[in-house]
């Protein structure tokens, strides 16, 4: 039975939980931000040893100005005060994706977190923050092409400028809120992922889910085109 060592999480439906409770959409990123670490916790129990969370895609700039500012500022601040939690844990944080583009804070705090952590190795645990799929394999793919030149472009050469080169391919994507799609997310890593959709609406993700989405996964024959029905 193959172990999930690589997962990705699509972190979706903070919206609707608060809609559905006549609550500010503010209210249900907030609870959303709770449940993050309550899958960094189950992760860590199933010993994964990469975790991939979907925060804030390139296309999220689409959304309301207020709600955008509250969404940075909030990813700001929580990496800021949960630092304790985070190297208790054991945990060596990255954030990838088009982060220059983020506000000054949050690039800071994004610094701070990583640099405090370098030196833990329970989990890895990457904050896709401004992030695409499509828009990491055209970067990568520009970063090679300088390096190598477009005659040398392939599967290898890509892959060394990917935001996260030093992780395996995922395993297991799950995604929540009932969605069965993958939203730009991960799509090269994602090439042989088992997927497994949840009906769970994030806020209310706990280790319950986590577990469903291991056994589900422990469930699967993986081929990888190698072997037929």
């Amino acid at each position: 039975m193959s172990r999930a060592r690589v997962v990705g999480i699509v972190m979706d439906g903070n919206g609707r939980w608060a809609d559905l409770r006549g609550l500010p959409r503010t209210e249900g990123h907030r609870q959303g931000s709770r449940a993050l670490f309550r899958a960094v916790e189950a992760a860590i129990c199933h010993g994964v040893e990469h975790l991939f969370l979907f925060a804030f895609s390139t296309e999220n700039w689409r959304r309301p100005a207020e709600e955008v500012s509250f969404l940075m500022d909030l990813l700001s601040k929580n990496l800021s005060l949960q630092r304790a939690r985070v190297l208790e844990l054991g945990v060596r944080f990255h954030a990838i994706g088009r982060l220059t583009a983020l506000p000054a804070a949050l690039r800071e705090s994004i610094r701070r977190l990583e640099a405090a952590s370098a030196g833990c190795g329970v989990v890895n645990v990457y904050l896709a923050v401004n992030y695409g799929g499509r828009a990491e394999i055209v970067d990568a793919a520009r970063a090679a092409c300088r390096v190598g030149g477009a005659d040398a472009l392939d599967e290898n050469s890509l892959e060394r400028h990917l935001y996260a080169p030093d992780a395996p391919d995922l395993d297991l994507l799950i995604r929540t809120a009932g969605e069965r799609r993958v939203s730009n997310f991960m799509l090269w890593q994602a090439a042989y992922a088992e997927l497994v959709f949840l009906p769970v609406l994030w806020p209310d993700f706990s280790h319950v889910h986590f577990d469903a989405a291991i056994a589900e996964f422990s469930r699967r024959r993986r081929r990888f085109g190698a072997l037929g029905d």
